[in-house]
């Protein structure tokens, strides 16, 4: 494992643009916008990456307080690796540091699941990041559950959250925000143990 001091890069991974705002592929960006509110920061042009990222410290102050570059690819879901990779670069992030949010197809809707590495299950943010770095960086799975009856999987992830789904987004945005939160404080082990459902 990498050394305790180095930066963590959380990426919320979406679409830009004000048309994909609500979809269910860019809860990832809710995700990262929430944690920007909580560290009183703002999301501002990258240097270097296609991305907006805002950096500060996640956690209480003191030992447990961690130094953060959160980013939101500007690229396009299946283009994030770059933008990714570049930031893992220039922040000097090692893999193991980074922590992707993303809409999770496998995982029902209101359930949230952490792990470190695996595959892609199709997602096109993941199998992009994978291909740019290889595949052992963490991932917060927010459950999208599957599409109904024969929607196809594209325009599923591509439409705005169900009104039904709408009641709940908030609580579970923050709940992902409070799971990112904790695995940097206290490690995944104790992260799934407190928000995998």
């Amino acid at each position: 494992m990498s050394d305790a001091t180095a930066p963590w890069l959380i990426v919320g991974l979406g679409n830009p643009g004000p048309e994909y705002a609500a979809n269910r592929h860019n809860v990832g960006f809710m995700v990262a916008d929430l944690l920007a509110e909580r560290i009183g920061g703002k999301f501002k042009r990258a240097q270097k990456a296609q991305a907006q990222v805002v950096e500060g410290r996640i956690g209480p102050p003191g030992p447990l307080s961690r130094r953060v570059v959160l980013a939101k690819p500007m690229s396009y879901m299946n283009l994030s690796g770059g933008p990714v990779s570049a930031l893992r670069d220039f922040y000097k992030v090692p893999t193991d540091h980074v922590v992707a949010v993303h809409d999770e197809l496998d995982v029902d809707f209101g359930v949230l699941r952490l792990k470190l590495g695996g595959g892609d299950n199709g997602h096109n943010g993941l199998k992009s990041m994978t291909k740019a770095m290889g595949a052992d960086y963490h991932r917060v799975r927010f459950g999208i559950g599957r599409p109904p009856g024969r929607m196809q999987v594209a325009d599923f992830v591509l439409k705005d959250f169900s009104s039904a789904e709408r009641k709940e987004l908030a609580f579970l945005v923050d709940r992902s925000a409070d799971a990112v939160e904790c695995l940097l404080a206290e490690g995944l082990e104790r992260a799934q143990s407190a928000y995998n459902s």
